[in-house]
């Protein structure tokens, strides 16, 4: 029997350990179910985990964004396949995603250097999942009131379409026809952008800021929204993967070919899974994964303060 387990770790050369196998990859069927369910990599929730393991930060962060690319695009052809995929409104985010996670990948080396990554990634999380998190719960609890009284979804959707806001004042209108939207690009771009950094310095996809941001910022009908974002999510992703690899050496590909199988299976599973539900019932869920998580990473931080100046030793090299 002593055997028999010992073959069921697996050596990671650049993280430096040993790890079972099938927790990984469960861990990755897991994550891929959330992909395919919600339209997010689910790198909020790996990330995590795989630090939770005993994995170096930095190779937690570059690893689980490659994980990302291979479940966002067994998602994608999933939704493509049932016409939920506006390529125009992707193409845009994707092009602000590349610009913001190859700066974001020059600032992770710089910290790097530094040797405050670890904390930074840290309280990242905290930070972004706790605001993001609180606002989709209070959004969707809200809308749940709101659709039972006015009697439906439908009267909802109606009047914030006909809402005029600040964003139809700026210039380089695009028509999406698709999401129903004639917009300003900058507004998509600069989302685009700003995932792009969460991407490379916390190792996410970034759904959990880019779902809520193109539900509520700008409009768009949730059944389009979970395709497109994981649309952009792949290219974004794969570009901070590449540049992680080449400028800060952090890529683990033994741990990323057992969270890419994974991924693949369960995103595959968690697409089915979230054609039948609504979407105060995905936006309520997915509100209640991300505190969950922000809660255990901040608790991790208060109760084991030493790890934080231990960071700060190696901070030297």
């Amino acid at each position: 029997t002593k055997i028999k387990l010992r073959r069921m770790y697996i050596y990671l050369p650049i993280a430096e350990m040993s790890v079972n196998i099938f927790v990984i990859l469960g861990m990755g069927i897991g994550v891929g179910m959330l992909s395919g369910i919600f339209g997010v990599g689910g790198g909020f929730l790996m990330t995590p985990l795989l630090i939770f393991m005993g994995i170096p930060s930095p190779v937690a962060v570059a690893t689980e964004a490659n994980q990302i690319v291979a479940s966002s695009v067994s998602g994608v052809l999933a939704h493509w396949r049932r016409g939920n995929v506006d390529f125009k409104m992707g193409t845009v985010l994707l092009i602000g995603g590349v610009v913001g996670s190859s700066g974001g990948v020059v600032l992770f080396a710089w910290l790097q250097t530094l040797g405050q990554i670890d904390l930074v990634i840290k309280l990242s999380y905290v930070v972004f999942l706790g605001i993001i998190g609180s606002l989709m719960m209070l959004e969707s609890i809200r809308t749940m009131f709101k659709s039972r009284r006015k009697g439906g979804t439908t009267a909802i959707a109606r009047r914030k379409k006909n809402k005029h806001t600040w964003m139809h004042g700026l210039p380089l209108k695009v028509r999406f026809k698709k999401s129903g939207l004639y917009i300003s690009a900058i507004v998509p771009f600069m989302i685009g952008a700003f995932v792009g950094v969460l991407s490379a310095i916390m190792g996410v996809g970034g759904g959990f800021v880019m779902v809520p941001a193109m539900i509520y910022l700008l409009g768009m009908p949730t059944v389009v929204v979970v395709g497109t974002s994981l649309f952009q999510i792949i290219f974004v992703t794969a570009n901070a993967t590449f540049l992680q690899s080449y400028m800060n050496q952090t890529v683990d590909v033994v741990l990323a070919v057992l969270l890419l199988v994974g991924g693949v299976i369960g995103a595959q599973i968690g697409t089915r899974v979230g054609a039948k539900m609504n979407g105060e019932q995905l936006r309520g869920l997915l509100a209640a994964m991300v505190l969950a998580v922000c809660i255990k990473i901040g608790l991790d931080l208060i109760l084991t303060p030493e790890d934080i100046y231990s960071i700060g030793m190696i901070g030297g090299h």
